[in-house]
C-alpha cells in the first residue's frame, strides 16, 4: 500500500476512503489481497472507525468483499462490471466531447495542450504512473470545458472497475497509443470537429478489449472466473 497525502480539508473518513480507493485503482492493493483495518489505520495515521466506514463504502461499490470471521479482501476484477463501466463512459464521453467542441475556451485548450505535452514527455521517460495520472486529468479537463464537471465526479465510483484494468494495461501490456489518442482529441476540440472527436473517443475506449484479453492471460489471478 502506498502512502497518500492527506488534504487539510479532509475528515479522517474522507481521507481513508480516498487513500484506499486510490490504492485499489493503482493495484498497490492487489485484487484478492486481504485488508486489515488495524494495519491500514496505523499506516494512514487514523483510528479504525474511519477505515471501517471506508471499507463498508467500498463494499457497497463491489470493490471490497467482506467475509464474516475471515476478514476483508479487495474484490477480484469482475469483467461484467468493467463492461458496464466502459458502456457508461462511452455514452458520457462521446456526448461530453461534443459539448467541449462547442464550449472549450482558449484557456481550456491551452491547459489540455500542456497536459498532452507532459504525457508525451513522460512517454519518452516510460513513466506509466505519471501518464496514468495525466490521462485522468486530461479527461477531467474535457468535462470541465464542456461544463460537465459534476457529471465527471458522479461517475467516479463505477469507473474504478475499469480503471483497474487501465492500470494493469499500462503496467503489463504497455500500450502507449492512448497518448496519441489524446493528442487527436485535443486537435478535434480545437477544430470543433464533433464527428472526428467522437470517433476518436470510441476508438480510444475500445482499446481496452484487446488489452483485457492479454491481461486475462498474464494476470489471470486478478480476475473472477466465469
Amino acid at each position: 500500500m502506498k502512502k497518500i497525502e492527506r488534504f487539510s480539508s479532509e475528515t479522517a473518513r474522507e481521507y481513508a476512503l480516498r487513500a484506499i480507493t486510490e490504492n485499489i485503482t493503482s493495484i498497490d492493493l492487489e485484487p484478492g489481497q486481504a485488508i486489515s483495518e488495524n494495519e491500514v489505520a496505523a499506516f494512514l495515521g487514523v483510528s479504525r472507525t474511519p477505515v471501517r466506514e471506508a471499507i463498508q463504502e467500498l463494499h457497497k461499490a463491489s470493490l471490497i468483499e467482506i467475509y464474516p470471521q475471515r476478514g476483508s479482501y479487495v474484490s477480484l476484477i469482475n469483467s461484467q462490471f468493467v463492461e458496464e463501466a466502459v458502456f457508461l463512459r462511452k455514452i458520457l464521453d462521446t456526448a461530453v466531447i461534443e459539448e467541449a467542441c462547442e464550449l472549450a475556451t482558449e484557456e481550456d485548450i491551452r491547459q489540455m495542450a500542456d497536459n498532452v505535452a507532459l504525457q508525451e514527455f513522460y512517454l519518452e521517460k516510460d513513466n506509466t504512473a505519471k501518464i496514468f495520472e495525466l490521462d485522468n486529468e486530461f479527461h477531467r479537463m474535457i468535462y470541465v470545458a464542456a461544463k460537465k464537471e459534476t457529471l465527471h465526479t458522479m461517475r467516479r465510483t463505477i469507473m474504478i472497475h475499469f480503471d483497474r484494468v487501465r492500470t494493469l494495461s499500462m503496467l503489463t501490456v504497455k500500450d502507449k497509443k492512448i497518448v496519441g489518442d489524446h493528442r487527436l482529441m485535443l486537435e478535434a476540440i480545437q477544430e470543433k470537429d464533433k464527428v472526428k472527436a467522437t470517433e476518436i473517443v470510441e476508438k480510444h475506449l475500445n482499446r481496452y478489449r484487446v488489452d483485457q484479453e492479454e491481461l486475462m492471460k498474464s494476470c489471470a489471478q486478478y480476475f473472477e472466473t466465469t
